[in-house]
């Protein structure tokens, strides 16, 4: 498992970072400590958890994968030895103050985080989507706060678009505070859109990227066929966050070259788990990629990937996959408040 550099920042990562939406949730705790030993085992020190989880998201189980991610630490004792990112933005209540961006809801969800973490500090803490309702010098400066204080080391957001990272970057100068350090966004190789857009400007910035979905949301994992219904227990079919899935990649013609590119990386002997993520590890921009299972036994063909070189062939086939499908193949791409609910 090897440590990169998240962007220019002084932050390490292990390429591959553990997502934890499903603990708690479609993982009861005992398997939830299984999958959390077997990442650990694999050499992942990199975690990735929310408030708001576990998925589907509600406001009466927020913070459960929270506070199991704490009682694993505590007993573990190895928290020291760990890179924990967290997230900030979704209701945690019913009323309005209860969620988004703005300097009084993004320190009350730190600091319950961090208890429910039993941790005194969070390593990197981002907001979970773009906040239209708060201008974004108060959501800079609450984060510097946060920072100033030690109770969060490094920043970022997630689910944003250029001209908001713009915005961000160009208020962080006028403050004169570092701002974010980093983004979370989603890509995989049925969704590459990034690579003429965020990329380059984090590229120019030197903001580390963490990626989700690199499997896109398990229609590549390969047990997905065209014309048959999403399997009951996976991420298509949970909730609202399973109507946001289906929207993204339910779609016939990326479902058939899910299909086929099973197909072809057996050819290689190579599931197209494995190599679905060392594709994505190997793209420079990227620092660390998110993988997420329901079953500790799922870990493996994602921690394989951190120990092969695709073959020419297969690279190749995997990389012409973008360009033969449509630029848009659903009727728009769900931002994360289409997936979470509105803010």
């Amino acid at each position: 498992m090897r440590w990169k550099s998240f962007g220019r920042s002084g932050l390490k990562v292990t390429e591959l970072c553990l997502g934890t939406m499903t603990l708690a949730g479609q993982a009861d705790e005992q398997a939830s400590f299984a999958i959390l030993d077997a990442a650990w085992e694999g050499g992942i020190r990199f975690l990735d958890t929310a408030d708001c989880y576990p998925i589907p998201i509600e406001v009466e189980t927020g913070g459960r994968t929270e506070s199991l991610l704490g009682r694993w630490m505590a007993e573990r004792q190895n928290r020291g030895d760990l890179v924990l990112a967290t997230k900030a933005y979704f209701a945690m209540g019913r009323l309005p103050l209860h969620r988004g961006n703005s300097r009084l809801h993004l320190r009350k969800a730190c600091e319950a985080s961090l208890r429910r973490l039993q941790t005194d500090y969070i390593d990197l803490y981002l907001c979970h989507g773009w906040d239209e309702t708060v201008p974004v010098a108060e959501t800079i400066d609450a984060l510097e706060a946060l920072r100033r204080e030690g109770k969060i080391l490094y920043a970022g957001i997630s689910n944003v678009r250029v001209p908001e990272v713009t915005a961000a970057l160009l208020e962080a100068h006028r403050l004169g505070v570092t701002g974010f350090d980093g983004l979370q966004p989603r890509y995989n190789l049925l969704y590459r859109e990034l690579e003429d857009s965020l990329f380059p400007l984090a590229r120019s910035q030197g903001l580390g990227i963490m990626v989700y979905n690199p499997l896109a949301g398990g229609l590549l994992t390969g047990k997905h066929r065209p014309g048959a219904a999403p399997a009951e227990g996976t991420r298509f079919t949970l909730g609202s966050s399973g109507d946001a899935y289906r929207a993204r990649y339910w779609h016939d013609r990326l479902l058939t070259e899910s299909a086929r590119l099973h197909g072809v990386a057996a050819q290689h002997g190579i599931s197209l788990v494995t190599a679905a993520i060392a594709w994505t590890l190997a793209k420079a921009d990227i620092s660390s990629a998110i993988v997420g299972v329901s079953r500790a036994v799922q870990l493996a063909d994602q921690l394989r990937a951190t120990e092969i070189t695709l073959p020419a062939e297969l690279q190749k086939e995997l990389d012409a996959v973008w360009y033969a499908l449509p630029r848009r193949p659903q009727e728009k791409d769900p931002r994360i408040s289409d997936f979470y609910g509105t803010v």
